[in-house]
């Protein structure tokens, strides 16, 4: 769960060309801000003279979401190219601190979005939000930030992964860097390989807590190999102050109009997660997955989740979710007691005070981190096919999944595809309202998301259109019996047991024609 919550804080200061100062408060309040909210949703409050609660009751540790990150990256390029992020006047660019204000005051006002939806019957949420919508959007935030860690695998995701000729990006992370190289040098993709390994092989011969700690310790094998030889940066470590809480940094709060589509389809995908998680966590902890209990939790989960996307935003930190890895752990240990998750918020809020321990998170080389970051994005995408293969695969299903991934992968693989279709330049309402339709197509998981809630919602159910006996094999026994019934005439002599084979292959494709 550690590198869940530090990750995103790490790409986001990343994308905003933050300071290591900057940097390291960002994971300080976020390791802080996910140590107070997690108890919110483990302690559950009843809400006075309502049947509403606020939180699940359950080990529900939250912590800051990867599928801001999208929304982020691309927002910040809107940002520095149509001037509300500056650059010298060499192309370097500046610290984006009013950029990353408009992010998080816009991310609370679309929390309510949530907020409201915790107040809806479940039945209802999961017709407008099935598994045929959360799962091909879960995929396609998955996809799209494997980018991200590939990049920064190769030695970096800021300036320099375009291998300028100039400036302080010419080499990775930086010029000044205690041993910079060009991206994607050989010691880079090494440092991530090693990383990327190490969980294969935890995973492989470790102990059962070390497979469920896998990531962290290979995190920890990288930043020794790192250090061994050289790579890492402690400058920041000494200059880092030795405690730190929210707000010792700020920023204007502000609402950005383009920013508001793509971040309502992030609060519903964390609402459909959270959903998920307490449904899973419910199961491992031995409780009741149905009735009118179970329905209290997960009103109580979904509340809490989108009260932590306000309460995250207003303490400077971009929006949490409800970690899946709750339900590993509860499996792993067997232990599903509230004190357990209370301690775990003690560790990460001590953690978080004690900003050395962040500044060596910051610290950490950007090719050690990519190494690890692609496995955890990777299982983002893994976790969407999950969703999508609890669906019957019928022609309607299919046809849903086929549009919507046709433009979601296009718009992840070519990002820039919709820049130009605008000509208009103006800074008035009009153009932010160009740019809000410009950020939406070109954040693939926003438009397969929207696009699969429309189809699911126009287009009109039909019975499975394929039975589940019929294989491949038996669909394919037709064909084989002409081709032995010919082999066998050219031979003259058919044989009993191939009579009998015969029959009963035929018998087999008759059922399964009959299913269909």
């Amino acid at each position: 769960m550690l590198a869940g919550i530090i990750t995103p804080p790490i790409i986001i200061a990343s994308s905003a060309n933050f300071d290591a100062l900057t940097s390291q408060y960002l994971v300080s309040t976020s390791l802080i801000v996910s140590a107070i909210l997690s108890s919110v949703q483990i302690t559950r409050f009843h809400i006075l003279k309502t049947p509403y609660y606020i939180g699940t009751g359950l080990i529900s540790v939250v912590g800051t979401s990867f599928a801001i990150i999208p929304v982020s990256s691309g927002a910040f390029t809107q940002f520095y190219a149509n001037g509300i992020c500056k650059t010298n006047a060499d192309g370097t660019k500046l610290p984006c601190v009013e950029g990353y204000g408009a992010l998080l005051g816009t991310a609370c006002c679309c929390a309510l979005l949530e907020v409201l939806l915790s107040f809806m019957p479940a039945r209802i949420l999961k017709r407008i939000f099935p598994p045929l919508v959360t799962g091909p959007t879960v995929t396609l935030i998955g996809i799209s930030l494997i980018q991200s860690g590939f990049q920064d695998w190769a030695g970096g995701s800021n300036g320099c992964a375009a291998r300028p000729t100039s400036g302080i990006y010419r080499l990775c992370p930086t010029i000044y860097a205690p041993k910079p190289l060009p991206w994607g040098s050989a010691q880079f993709v090494g440092l991530g390989f090693l990383v990327f390994v190490s969980i294969l092989l935890l995973e492989r011969f470790g102990a059962p807590i070390m497979k469920s700690c896998a990531v962290a310790l290979s995190l920890l094998i990288g930043c020794i190999v790192a250090a061994a030889t050289g790579y890492f940066d402690r400058s920041g470590i000494d200059e880092a102050p030795a405690a730190s809480f929210v707000w010792v940094k700020t920023f204007p709060l502000s609402i950005y109009g383009p920013l508001v589509l793509p971040l309502l389809a992030v609060f519903i995908v964390l609402a459909m997660e959270a959903i998920g998680d307490i449904t899973a966590t419910c199961d491992v902890s031995r409780i009741e997955v149905e009735g009118a209990e179970f329905d209290s939790r997960i009103q109580g989960g979904v509340l809490a989740d989108g009260l932590n996307g306000l309460l995250a935003g207003l303490c400077t930190i971009t929006p949490l979710s409800t970690f899946a890895q709750n339900n590993g752990v509860v499996a792993l240990t067997r232990c599903a007691n509230r004190f357990a998750g209370y301690c775990a918020c003690f560790f990460l809020l001590m953690m978080g005070i004690f900003s050395k321990f962040a500044a060596a998170l910051v610290a950490i080389p950007s090719s050690v981190l990519g190494g690890v970051t692609t496995f955890l994005f990777s299982s983002v995408a893994v976790s969407g096919i999950r969703i999508i293969s609890t669906v019957p695969f019928t022609r309607r299903n299919r046809f849903i999944l086929t549009a919507s991934f046709a433009v979601g992968f296009g718009a992840t693989l070519e990002p820039t595809w919709f820049s130009y279709v605008f000509a208009y330049t103006g800074g008035d309402a009009r153009g932010g309202f160009f740019d809000a339709i410009e950020l939406v197509l070109e954040t693939g998981f926003a438009v397969t998301g929207f696009l699969a809630m429309f189809l699911n919602l126009v287009l009109p159910e039909e019975e499975e259109d394929e039975p589940r006996e019929l294989t491949a094999n038996i669909a394919d026994d037709a064909d084989d019996r002409e081709e032995w019934e010919r082999i066998r005439k050219a031979e003259g002599h058919p044989r009993s047991a191939d009579r009998h084979d015969l029959e009963t292959s035929e018998a087999d494709v008759e059922k399964g024609v009959a299913g269909v």
